[in-house]
């Protein structure tokens, strides 16, 4: 694959599992009904895995554009390959998140709240309090970007299992710190999505809260500068 087909499709499958559980926890008559935010947060993190599994070997898998401006910042990645990286990471988004919607048709037409709909596509604060909704995400990306920058410059392989210790890292983040804003920690996450939530014909569906949509696409660039920086001076 070339890299900008690795980057679309680790990405869609990554929202594709990640966005997919999420409605299979909140949308009414599934079988995940009321999960909760274990199942939820496994979900992700097998989406990780399996994202990154995929895309790897072709693009290093960065499936976040925090990742990508991150490496960039550290002079481990060509700026002028940026906007080619956070294009795919987009589209795939947009893709994975309609395939969600496909899967889950039925159960979105029989879901009247709103919310629950806008939850299976982007991210919500808990409690709405713009300055502590970007800090939230900003340590959250902190803590992905800094490990993920350590773990993939272990020299103790796992051969095909390397992609697990990066899911693994975003499986104890949602779990540790995902209660407070939904942990986008990736703008492509959230914000390619809340696109797809605009144009989709989602029946009674409400507001995109594009008055949030700011926080989970700033915030996580911002935490992966830190990290880049930390990372600088710390190794």
């Amino acid at each position: 694959m070339t890299p900008f087909i690795a980057e679309l499709t680790g990405t869609a499958v990554l929202i594709l599992l990640g966005n997919g559980v999420v409605a299979n926890v909140v949308l009414n008559k599934t079988y995940g009904n009321n999960g909760g935010l274990i199942v939820i947060a496994f979900g992700w993190a097998i989406g990780v895995f399996t994202g990154v599994f995929i895309s790897a070997s072709s693009s290093g898998a960065h499936l976040n554009p925090a990742i990508t401006i991150g490496l960039a910042a550290l002079g481990k990645f060509d700026w002028a390959l940026v906007p080619t990286y956070i294009a795919a990471q987009l589209l795939g988004a947009m893709i994975g998140s309609g395939l969600v919607w496909v899967a889950y048709r039925t159960h979105f037409e029989a879901t009247p709240n709103p919310a629950s709909k806008l939850a299976i596509f982007c991210t919500s604060p808990a409690i709405a309090s713009p300055v502590d909704n970007v800090f939230s995400e900003i340590i959250g990306t902190f803590v992905l970007v800094l490990g993920a920058l350590f773990l993939v410059a272990s020299k103790n392989s796992l051969g095909s299992l390397d992609a697990l210790p990066v899911a693994l890292l975003v499986l104890g983040i949602g779990l540790s710190l995902g209660g407070t804003t939904g942990y986008a920690i990736n703008p492509a996450r959230d914000l390619g999505p809340r696109i797809m939530h605009a144009i989709l014909p989602i029946k009674g569906k409400g507001s995109n809260n594009w008055k949030y949509g700011w926080v989970p696409v700033i915030a996580p660039i911002i935490g992966s500068l830190l990290a880049a920086l930390c990372y600088h001076f710390i190794n």
